[in-house]
């Protein structure tokens, strides 16, 4: 069939919907571009409904030959996705749904004790993507996002993530579920900054994170909230010895994460 030349066509305005964020209207589905998102996707096992290429390329060897191919115009290509030079590949997937028992590993001998990041109402979709990237390469069992956060599926943080978000547990949660999971015996850890104001903050290096613990990350203008802050059963701290005034929500979040993997080095106890 020839490429589909309309902006209007059906398809065409599904795929736009889904770049906007617009889950009615995209079916539910979250749409990605750039062969190097598509193939990460491909390899962490993600469902691919519709796959869309431009007319001024050919679909990669690797696509998967039972997924719907759909040829599109380089002009009506370009019109659609979020990028200023795109590659001239995208693709509607099914967003994996993760329950809260995902982030609790079972409890067999084998099995590190959980290590989630909680990201309470951060804005910049840059430092969620990269906060998800972190996660991954520091093993962490997931990521938590409070109500307010930016969505793991803005195009941003997608790109920010390189793929990792396909394979790390991102949820959104309720400070219920996480005075929940406390409950539950996991120690929650408040970030805040290395300042004269909270003298009772522990720096990272001092804090027990082998134990079952979130390490929970606040917006980037005000921080935690002051229900987080009461949840917390620890607050931590970077040790900053030069001037600025407090670390960047990612650096600090992924900073937290390698303290925590640092840790969590000595050998798994024998089956």
């Amino acid at each position: 069939m020839p490429p589909i030349a309309s902006r209007a066509n059906p398809r065409v305005k599904q795929l736009r919907a889904a770049f906007a964020g617009h889950a009615r209207l995209s079916g539910g589905l979250v749409a990605i571009e750039g062969e190097h998102l598509l193939f990460e996707a491909m390899r962490s096992g993600l469902a691919f409904k519709t796959i869309f290429v431009s007319d001024r390329r050919s679909a990669p060897r690797w696509t998967p030959r039972s997924v719907e191919l759909i040829e599109l115009t380089d002009g009506v290509f370009s019109s659609v996705v979020d990028t200023q030079s795109p590659q001239g590949l995208a693709a509607l997937l099914v967003p994996p749904a993760w329950e809260i028992e995902d982030i609790w590993p079972g409890k067999s001998p084998a099995t590190r004790a959980p290590l989630i990041l909680i990201a309470a109402g951060l804005q910049d979709p840059g430092n969620l993507g990269t906060l998800i990237r972190s996660a991954e390469a520091f093993a962490a069992t997931a990521v938590l996002t409070t109500p307010g956060t930016v969505s793991e599926w803005n195009q941003k943080a997608l790109r920010a993530s390189a793929g990792s978000v396909f394979r790390v547990p991102v949820r959104e949660t309720t400070p219920a579920e996480i005075a929940a999971l406390k409950h539950r015996g996991l120690h929650l850890y408040a970030a805040v900054a290395d300042d004269p104001l909270n003298p009772q903050a522990l720096p990272i290096a001092e804090a027990d994170l082998t134990q079952p613990c979130a390490l929970m990350i606040g917006n980037e203008g005000v921080g935690l909230s002051a229900e987080l802050l009461t949840l917390a059963g620890a607050r931590i701290a970077i040790p900053t010895p030069g001037r600025v005034e407090s670390l960047n929500a990612a650096i600090a979040g992924s900073l937290l994460l390698y303290e925590a993997s640092r840790q969590r080095q000595a050998p798994l106890p024998a089956l």
